[in-house]
């Protein structure tokens, strides 16, 4: 049986929901960025007491076919950004569309009218987070992570940060107490 989850953005928020599973004497097969396979059917009672202990950690079980299907885009989003170097070969818009089976344009207005922002936008903010991240560890000049984002130039990646942030990626470099959005917050 599939389930989708909100707000699994995380590595760790894997581990947790695996062990929330385990508690319930579930069997995930598969645990995904917002969705998880298991091998039983949930009773309604047990759907009751996943959905409560998912909650407890800030993850929301999923039931309304639009609000999975946004879950779906963010998850790739986030995924795209944060786990894979690798460009996805076509525009971002064909991608999504492939790989969810649905048109670009539909897609695009769902996620506007149910987050309030358009997927680009989000893009974005995720871009500029995961930016400020690679800042902070130092371990990367802003060429490598201008290019490890998917950039076309390092003025881009400069220009669009400073427009997030309303500071530039050496000043944002330089702070002493610097600030991350929690992706799930985002």
């Amino acid at each position: 049986m599939k389930l989708l989850i909100k707000n699994m953005v995380s590595l760790r928020c894997k581990m947790i929901v695996r062990a929330e599973l385990e508690k319930l004497g579930l069997h995930a097969a598969i645990v995904e960025l917002g969705e998880v396979e298991i091998a039983e059917n949930l009773t309604s009672k047990k759907q009751k007491e996943l959905a409560t202990a998912l909650l407890a950690f800030g993850f929301e079980l999923l039931e309304d076919k639009k609000s999975m299907l946004i879950e779906k885009i963010k998850n790739i989003i986030v995924e795209m950004i944060h786990y894979n170097d690798e460009p996805p070969g076509i525009n971002f818009s064909n991608y999504l569309s492939e790989k969810l089976g649905y048109e670009y344009n539909y897609l695009s207005n769902l996620f506007s009218e149910i987050k309030g922002t358009t997927i680009e936008h989000y893009i974005i903010s995720h871009k500029i987070e995961r930016a400020k991240e690679l800042l902070i560890y130092n371990q990367l000049t802003l060429t490598e992570i201008a290019y490890k984002l998917h950039y076309s130039s390092v003025s881009h990646l400069s220009n669009q940060f400073k427009k997030v942030t309303g500071l530039t990626p050496s000043f944002f470099k330089n702070m002493k107490h610097k600030r991350l959005i929690a992706r799930e917050n985002l």
